[in-house]
């Protein structure tokens, strides 16, 4: 396999394949290099894609994508070891405008890489990007396991530990403070037993999202969310932390399935499917060099994901739209070095996707360094609750001055008042 394309495009998650689309629909001859059996067969996240983003290339996207729920409802739950505190979000707006829908990843990969196709780009499968091909320091083409392939510009989406990223050159290695372990299970469980559970219509559904609990001590949270006729819980925690815990991951898994707040959602349940996926988690500061001569970056491996917001998706879109216009226009003025495709950063930099990540830049530290946020808080504000909610004839000020001792057993008052400064600047400032 020997040939030019215009454009060569490595992954078929949703930054390859908007890319792609992108650039198909500007004539470009494009090919999109994906190593799984179908698109969407290696890609995984929690569950969640928000439509703006898509919205720019598919025209009726919620009428034509296969969704499963609409997200009507956000749920946080703080865990410890037999108990839960819950902050539930139920707006009757979003039954009508809804941001958020959950989705499965093989349904959807593969109908947006039809979208693709349709818009006229080359999809292969089965076939694995080695490295790119670099000549007199440009990137020219990618080898792969099936031969050699040429293009004016290869966009690597090929997830976050990118080897087309890192044998051109753009970093050397992901740091394991910077990059998370996912672990997924999707239990499929009848569709009227989901809505009866949750207190949902027939296409409503429900995020949720978990700190605590099994993660005691590491950074990172879980999830559960509603699909059609299944739930998605899982997990994502930073790998160093996986590592000092010594524990194997899907025996964390384990522990929030038998969890008393969990397993009532989850034991009529049968499993369908087990997944695992490296997650971006290092942010703004983490974001390697995203071009080069010949070569842009986007999606995970350009480590554009929020973990404020448990969003990468709508960031991998967005990254892959920006990646597709700059190849345009570097063919529009015939000239695919560095110093024209750095107009891929200024579209990047005009975007949601840089202005957020630098907005909450302080965000990945300031959670890594506290394990407190993970552990201790939960703890003290479930104890402050227990202390509160037990009625035993004991008067309401001698419980205050137990939860003051409470508090101040746990966290002293300078350092309940710098994590809540640090938290503060890190969001507003």
């Amino acid at each position: 396999m020997t040939e030019k394309f215009d454009v060569i495009i490595v992954g078929a998650g949703p930054a390859g394949i908007s890319a792609a689309i992108t650039t198909a629909r500007a004539k470009l001859n494009t090919l999109v290099i994906e190593r799984g059996n179908i698109p969407g067969e290696k890609n995984v996240f929690g569950g969640v894609i928000f439509r703006h983003a898509f919205e720019k290339l598919i025209q009726d996207f919620v009428k034509v994508a296969p969704l499963e729920r609409k997200v009507i409802e956000y749920q946080y739950w703080l865990l410890t070891d037999n108990s839960c505190i819950k902050l539930i979000y139920r707006d009757s707006n979003f039954k009508d405008k809804p941001s958020g829908y959950t989705a499965l990843r093989a349904k959807f990969d593969a109908w947006y890489a039809k979208m693709a196709e349709e818009a006229g780009a080359m999809i292969i499968t089965r076939t694995s990007a080695l490295k790119p091909i670099i000549k007199d320091r440009q990137v020219i083409g990618v080898e792969t396991d099936r031969g050699e392939v040429y293009a004016n510009i290869v966009i690597a989406a090929d997830g976050v530990n990118s080897l087309m990223a890192k044998h051109a050159g753009l970093y050397r290695r992901r740091k394991p403070n910077q990059v998370a372990l996912g672990v997924k299970e999707v239990i499929e469980l009848h569709r009227t037993k989901i809505e009866e559970i949750f207190q949902l219509g027939m296409d409503e559904g429900v995020a949720c999202l978990i700190f605590g609990g099994p993660l005691k001590g590491m950074t990172g949270g879980g999830f559960l969310y509603t699909n059609r006729d299944s739930l998605s819980l899982g997990f994502g925690a930073l790998l160093i932390d996986i590592a000092n815990k010594g524990k194997r991951p899907n025996k964390i898994l384990e522990e929030f399935k038998k969890h008393p707040s969990i397993h009532p959602y989850i034991k009529d349940g049968v499993l369908k499917e087990y997944s695992a996926h490296l997650i971006p988690e290092g942010g703004y500061d983490a974001i390697p060099q995203l071009y080069t001569n010949g070569m842009l970056v986007a999606g995970d491996a350009a480590m554009f994901v929020n973990a404020l917001e448990y969003r990468g998706t709508d960031y991998a879109v967005e990254s892959g739209i920006c990646a597709g216009k700059t190849a345009i226009y570097a063919h529009k003025v015939k000239d695919f070095s560095a110093n024209t495709l750095k107009y891929y950063r200024k579209l990047l930099e005009n975007s949601f996707v840089l202005r957020d990540l630098k907005k909450f830049r302080r965000i990945p530290h300031i959670i890594e360094k506290n394990k407190a946020l993970f552990d201790t808080y939960p703890e003290m504000l479930r104890d402050i609750l227990r202390i509160w909610h037990t009625v035993d004839g004991e008067l309401g000020e001698v419980k205050i001055k137990k939860i003051q001792r409470e508090i101040f057993s746990k966290r002293n008052p300078l350092m309940l008042i710098k994590d809540v400064v640090e938290l503060i600047r890190g969001v507003i400032f």
